[in-house]
């Protein structure tokens, strides 16, 4: 049984060897270096670096996103359903209703973000 876990052994240890030796060297010749202040600034497009460099965001803008990406990806699992849905509704009865709880609970999840006011740009 030994002979069979050999080669994942030797991976590993070659795999654990070459990122010892990456760390080693770039300690190394990372101090031959000289640190100099101008080569630490950060180089943007030759223009110093002064102030801030993005806009900050509001944590709505966010907000909004994640819920996009939640109730897209909701609609994908929807899609494939649709597509089978004359098969599905004749082999499974329970098709249809296993859909129509999967959009209750998205609509209730739905109704949840607007009470909470997420989707309320004014504010």
């Amino acid at each position: 049984m030994l002979p069979d876990y050999l080669p994942v052994l030797m991976q590993i240890l070659v795999a654990i060897g070459f990122c010892a030796t990456m760390l080693i060297a770039s300690v190394v010749f990372g101090k031959l270096g000289r640190k100099v202040g101008v080569k630490d600034v950060p180089y943007e497009c030759g223009m110093l670096p002064i102030g801030e460099g993005a806009p900050r965001f509001s944590v709505k803008f966010y907000l909004v996103a994640m819920l996009f990406v939640i109730f897209d990806i909701e609609v994908v699992f929807m899609y494939p359903w649709a597509v089978q849905f004359r098969e599905l509704i004749l082999t499974n009865s329970m098709a249809l209703l296993s859909m129509a709880s999967f959009v209750g609970v998205l609509a209730v999840a739905y109704l949840y973000v607007l009470k909470k006011g997420a989707l309320d740009w004014k504010e």
